[in-house]
Protein backbone atom coordinates (compact mmCIF):
# COMPACT_ATOMS: atom_id res chain seq x y z
CA UNK A 1 0.00 0.00 0.00
CA UNK A 2 2.48 2.40 1.25
CA UNK A 3 5.46 1.00 -0.52
CA UNK A 4 7.00 4.41 -1.04
CA UNK A 5 7.94 4.77 2.79
CA UNK A 6 11.39 3.82 3.89
CA UNK A 7 11.33 0.75 5.76
CA UNK A 8 13.89 1.58 8.08
CA UNK A 9 12.25 5.24 8.97
CA UNK A 10 8.78 3.34 9.56
CA UNK A 11 10.28 0.90 12.33
CA UNK A 12 11.47 3.95 13.93
CA UNK A 13 7.81 5.71 13.72
CA UNK A 14 6.78 2.26 14.95
CA UNK A 15 9.27 2.17 18.10
CA UNK A 16 8.06 5.85 18.58
CA UNK A 17 4.53 5.84 19.03
CA UNK A 18 3.45 2.21 20.16
CA UNK A 19 6.55 -0.29 20.99
CA UNK A 20 8.25 2.17 23.44
CA UNK A 21 4.67 2.00 25.24
CA UNK A 22 4.84 -2.27 25.34
CA UNK A 23 8.33 -2.66 27.25
CA UNK A 24 10.64 -1.32 24.20
CA UNK A 25 10.74 -4.91 22.70
CA UNK A 26 9.29 -6.53 19.99
CA UNK A 27 9.37 -9.86 18.54
CA UNK A 28 10.34 -10.11 14.38
CA UNK A 29 7.33 -11.87 13.45
CA UNK A 30 4.70 -8.93 15.03
CA UNK A 31 7.14 -6.49 12.91
CA UNK A 32 7.03 -8.00 10.15
CA UNK A 33 2.83 -8.51 10.13
CA UNK A 34 2.91 -4.91 11.09
CA UNK A 35 4.52 -3.70 8.73
CA UNK A 36 2.67 -5.54 5.54
CA UNK A 37 -0.26 -3.56 6.65
CA UNK A 38 1.80 -0.54 4.90
CA UNK A 39 3.36 -3.23 1.83
CA UNK A 40 6.67 -3.59 3.26
CA UNK A 41 7.89 -7.71 2.98
CA UNK A 42 9.54 -9.84 5.35
CA UNK A 43 12.91 -9.29 3.52
CA UNK A 44 12.86 -5.75 3.82
CA UNK A 45 12.33 -5.75 7.21
CA UNK A 46 14.82 -8.09 8.49
CA UNK A 47 17.12 -6.13 6.21
CA UNK A 48 16.29 -2.86 7.60
CA UNK A 49 16.31 -4.25 11.59
CA UNK A 50 19.82 -5.43 10.56
CA UNK A 51 21.13 -2.08 9.73
CA UNK A 52 19.53 -0.74 12.46
CA UNK A 53 21.21 -3.09 14.57
CA UNK A 54 24.75 -2.58 13.52
CA UNK A 55 24.01 1.61 13.61
CA UNK A 56 23.53 0.77 17.67
CA UNK A 57 19.53 2.01 17.34
CA UNK A 58 18.72 -1.46 18.46
CA UNK A 59 19.47 -4.86 19.78
CA UNK A 60 18.42 -8.51 19.37
CA UNK A 61 17.84 -10.82 21.94
CA UNK A 62 17.06 -14.96 21.31
CA UNK A 63 14.30 -16.48 23.46
CA UNK A 64 13.86 -19.89 22.45
CA UNK A 65 13.77 -19.88 18.58
CA UNK A 66 11.99 -16.29 18.45
CA UNK A 67 14.09 -13.19 17.90
CA UNK A 68 13.63 -10.29 19.69
CA UNK A 69 14.54 -6.42 19.06
CA UNK A 70 14.79 -3.35 21.62
CA UNK A 71 16.27 -0.17 21.43
CA UNK A 72 19.23 0.31 22.85
CA UNK A 73 19.57 3.22 25.56
CA UNK A 74 20.54 5.63 22.39
CA UNK A 75 17.74 4.16 20.44
CA UNK A 76 15.38 5.42 23.48
CA UNK A 77 16.89 8.52 24.11
CA UNK A 78 16.41 9.24 20.44
CA UNK A 79 12.77 8.23 20.51
CA UNK A 80 11.85 9.91 23.54
CA UNK A 81 13.04 13.19 22.71
CA UNK A 82 11.39 12.85 18.91
CA UNK A 83 8.17 12.00 21.28
CA UNK A 84 8.60 15.07 23.10
CA UNK A 85 9.06 17.28 20.28
CA UNK A 86 6.31 15.58 18.06
CA UNK A 87 3.21 16.22 20.97
CA UNK A 88 4.35 19.63 21.69
CA UNK A 89 1.44 21.75 21.10
CA UNK A 90 2.73 24.96 21.97
CA UNK A 91 5.88 26.24 21.38
CA UNK A 92 8.22 27.09 24.62
CA UNK A 93 8.72 30.10 26.05
CA UNK A 94 12.26 31.48 25.43
CA UNK A 95 15.18 31.88 27.98
CA UNK A 96 16.77 35.22 26.08
CA UNK A 97 20.17 33.20 25.55
CA UNK A 98 21.38 31.77 22.11
CA UNK A 99 23.33 28.32 21.92
CA UNK A 100 26.22 28.42 19.85
CA UNK A 101 28.67 25.32 18.67
CA UNK A 102 31.82 25.91 16.71
CA UNK A 103 34.17 22.87 15.49
CA UNK A 104 37.16 22.87 13.26
CA UNK A 105 36.93 19.16 12.38
CA UNK A 106 39.81 18.15 10.23
CA UNK A 107 39.42 16.75 6.75
CA UNK A 108 40.44 13.40 7.42
CA UNK A 109 37.42 13.09 9.97
CA UNK A 110 34.78 14.21 7.22
CA UNK A 111 32.47 11.21 7.60
CA UNK A 112 32.27 12.12 11.27
CA UNK A 113 31.78 15.98 10.65
CA UNK A 114 28.78 15.09 7.63
CA UNK A 115 27.16 12.82 10.64
CA UNK A 116 27.77 15.96 13.18
CA UNK A 117 25.77 18.49 11.19
CA UNK A 118 23.13 15.97 9.67
CA UNK A 119 22.66 15.64 14.38
CA UNK A 120 22.53 19.33 14.62
CA UNK A 121 20.03 19.60 12.17
CA UNK A 122 18.06 17.36 13.45
CA UNK A 123 18.34 18.72 17.25
CA UNK A 124 17.17 21.87 15.68
CA UNK A 125 20.22 23.99 14.95
CA UNK A 126 20.81 26.39 12.43
CA UNK A 127 24.00 27.21 10.91
CA UNK A 128 24.83 30.57 10.94
CA UNK A 129 28.15 30.20 8.81
CA UNK A 130 30.08 26.92 7.93
CA UNK A 131 31.22 25.79 11.10
CA UNK A 132 29.22 28.13 13.65
CA UNK A 133 25.68 26.12 14.74
CA UNK A 134 22.93 28.54 16.02
CA UNK A 135 20.12 28.05 18.84
CA UNK A 136 17.73 29.60 21.16
CA UNK A 137 16.80 26.12 22.55
CA UNK A 138 17.91 24.59 25.79
CA UNK A 139 19.97 22.24 23.79
CA UNK A 140 23.60 21.42 26.38
CA UNK A 141 22.14 17.77 26.94
CA UNK A 142 21.92 16.70 22.64
CA UNK A 143 25.37 19.05 22.38
CA UNK A 144 27.11 16.69 25.56
CA UNK A 145 25.79 13.76 23.74
CA UNK A 146 27.16 14.43 20.31
CA UNK A 147 30.57 15.21 21.11
CA UNK A 148 30.85 11.99 23.29
CA UNK A 149 28.60 9.98 20.57
CA UNK A 150 31.14 11.08 17.69
CA UNK A 151 34.52 11.94 20.03
CA UNK A 152 35.52 15.36 18.80
CA UNK A 153 35.76 17.06 21.93
CA UNK A 154 38.83 18.09 20.69
CA UNK A 155 37.23 19.97 17.81
CA UNK A 156 34.22 22.12 18.84
CA UNK A 157 33.58 24.68 21.71
CA UNK A 158 30.32 25.38 22.49
CA UNK A 159 29.22 28.82 23.98
CA UNK A 160 25.67 29.85 26.01
CA UNK A 161 25.20 33.78 25.04
CA UNK A 162 23.74 36.99 24.49
CA UNK A 163 22.48 38.95 21.69
CA UNK A 164 24.06 42.26 21.68
CA UNK A 165 23.08 43.14 18.18
CA UNK A 166 23.74 45.24 15.47
CA UNK A 167 20.65 43.51 14.24
CA UNK A 168 17.22 42.70 15.83
CA UNK A 169 17.30 39.36 16.87
CA UNK A 170 15.07 37.80 14.94
CA UNK A 171 17.86 38.93 12.21
CA UNK A 172 19.55 35.48 13.35
CA UNK A 173 16.58 33.45 12.84
CA UNK A 174 16.29 34.76 9.15
CA UNK A 175 19.89 33.83 8.89
CA UNK A 176 19.83 30.47 9.99
CA UNK A 177 16.37 29.33 8.61
CA UNK A 178 13.73 29.67 6.02
CA UNK A 179 10.55 29.74 7.84
CA UNK A 180 8.76 30.86 4.87
CA UNK A 181 9.41 27.71 3.24
CA UNK A 182 8.47 25.92 6.68
CA UNK A 183 5.28 27.84 6.75
CA UNK A 184 4.84 26.25 3.01
CA UNK A 185 5.43 22.89 3.93
CA UNK A 186 2.91 22.94 7.13
CA UNK A 187 0.16 24.70 4.98
CA UNK A 188 0.44 21.89 2.62
CA UNK A 189 0.39 19.00 5.47
CA UNK A 190 -2.85 21.48 6.60
CA UNK A 191 -4.57 21.36 3.16
CA UNK A 192 -4.20 17.13 3.16
CA UNK A 193 -4.81 15.90 6.15
CA UNK A 194 -7.56 18.51 7.14
CA UNK A 195 -9.59 16.61 4.67
CA UNK A 196 -8.25 12.83 5.69
CA UNK A 197 -9.48 13.88 9.30
CA UNK A 198 -13.07 14.83 8.08
CA UNK A 199 -13.43 11.75 5.95
CA UNK A 200 -11.90 9.39 8.71
CA UNK A 201 -13.97 10.99 12.07
CA UNK A 202 -17.05 11.06 9.84
CA UNK A 203 -16.39 6.88 8.60
CA UNK A 204 -15.60 5.73 12.24
CA UNK A 205 -18.56 8.00 13.68
CA UNK A 206 -20.76 5.68 11.37
CA UNK A 207 -18.70 2.84 12.41
CA UNK A 208 -17.10 2.19 8.48
CA UNK A 209 -13.65 2.36 9.64
CA UNK A 210 -12.00 -1.01 10.88
CA UNK A 211 -9.02 -0.72 13.64
CA UNK A 212 -6.33 -2.08 10.81
CA UNK A 213 -7.78 0.85 9.04
CA UNK A 214 -6.99 3.46 11.97
CA UNK A 215 -3.94 1.91 12.80
CA UNK A 216 -2.66 2.42 9.25
CA UNK A 217 -4.16 5.96 8.95
CA UNK A 218 -2.38 6.62 12.86
CA UNK A 219 0.92 5.58 11.84
CA UNK A 220 0.99 7.16 8.34
CA UNK A 221 0.12 10.47 9.87
CA UNK A 222 2.36 10.22 12.88
CA UNK A 223 5.28 9.11 10.23
CA UNK A 224 4.79 11.94 7.89
CA UNK A 225 4.35 14.58 10.95
CA UNK A 226 7.84 13.27 11.86
CA UNK A 227 9.24 14.85 9.15
CA UNK A 228 8.49 17.98 10.70
CA UNK A 229 11.36 17.65 13.10
CA UNK A 230 14.13 17.43 10.33
CA UNK A 231 12.85 21.10 9.07
CA UNK A 232 11.44 23.06 11.83
CA UNK A 233 14.07 23.46 14.63
CA UNK A 234 11.09 24.11 17.03
CA UNK A 235 12.10 27.67 17.92
CA UNK A 236 10.49 29.23 21.20
CA UNK A 237 7.27 31.89 20.57
CA UNK A 238 8.82 34.63 21.10
CA UNK A 239 10.86 34.38 17.86
CA UNK A 240 8.51 33.04 15.52
CA UNK A 241 6.43 34.80 12.58
CA UNK A 242 3.11 36.54 13.32
CA UNK A 243 1.51 34.55 10.89
CA UNK A 244 3.09 31.01 11.78
CA UNK A 245 1.08 27.67 10.76
CA UNK A 246 3.01 25.44 12.95
CA UNK A 247 0.61 25.97 15.84
CA UNK A 248 -2.48 25.02 13.68
CA UNK A 249 -0.83 21.85 12.01
CA UNK A 250 -0.14 20.59 15.59
CA UNK A 251 -3.54 21.11 16.63
CA UNK A 252 -5.06 19.30 13.52
CA UNK A 253 -2.27 16.65 14.09
CA UNK A 254 -3.89 15.98 17.68
CA UNK A 255 -7.18 16.18 16.88
CA UNK A 256 -6.85 13.40 14.05
CA UNK A 257 -4.66 11.39 16.03
CA UNK A 258 -6.83 11.17 19.15
CA UNK A 259 -9.73 10.54 17.08
CA UNK A 260 -7.64 7.49 15.71
CA UNK A 261 -5.50 6.20 18.52
CA UNK A 262 -8.01 3.99 20.64
CA UNK A 263 -8.46 1.54 17.85
CA UNK A 264 -5.06 1.84 16.78
CA UNK A 265 -3.53 0.83 19.92
CA UNK A 266 -6.21 -1.97 19.74
CA UNK A 267 -5.38 -3.43 16.47
CA UNK A 268 -1.27 -3.08 17.71
CA UNK A 269 -1.89 -4.77 20.71
CA UNK A 270 -3.61 -7.58 18.77
CA UNK A 271 -1.07 -8.25 16.72
CA UNK A 272 2.05 -7.67 19.50
CA UNK A 273 -0.06 -10.73 21.85
CA UNK A 274 0.45 -12.93 18.98
CA UNK A 275 4.57 -13.05 19.20
CA UNK A 276 4.71 -11.95 23.37
CA UNK A 277 3.33 -14.29 25.68
CA UNK A 278 3.36 -11.14 28.39
CA UNK A 279 2.45 -8.32 26.91
CA UNK A 280 4.55 -5.47 28.40
CA UNK A 281 2.81 -2.07 29.02
CA UNK A 282 5.01 0.47 30.96
CA UNK A 283 3.17 0.94 34.24
CA UNK A 284 2.38 4.61 33.66
CA UNK A 285 1.51 4.00 29.78
CA UNK A 286 -2.16 4.41 29.58
CA UNK A 287 -3.86 5.49 26.21
CA UNK A 288 -6.73 7.82 28.22
CA UNK A 289 -3.12 9.35 29.76
CA UNK A 290 -1.67 10.33 26.87
CA UNK A 291 -0.29 14.01 26.20
CA UNK A 292 -2.64 14.46 23.69
CA UNK A 293 -5.86 12.49 24.85
CA UNK A 294 -5.53 14.79 27.97
CA UNK A 295 -4.64 18.08 25.72
CA UNK A 296 -8.28 17.30 23.88
CA UNK A 297 -10.57 17.06 26.75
Amino acid sequence: MEKSMNTRSMIFTLFGDYIRHYGNEIWIGSLISLLQEFGHNEQSVRAAISRMNKQGWIQAKKQGNKSFYTLTERGKARIEEAAERIFKLKPHTWDGKWRILMYNIPENKRNIRDELRQELIWSGFGSLSNSCWLSPNALENQVNDMIDKYEVKDYVNFFISDYYGPNEQYSLIEKCWNLEEINEKYEHFMREYSQKYVIAKNKIDKGEMTDGQCFVERTILVHEYRKFLFVDPGLPGELLPEKWLGDSAASLFSDYYVTLAERASRFFEQIFKEGNEKVKVSKDYDMLSHPLMVDSE
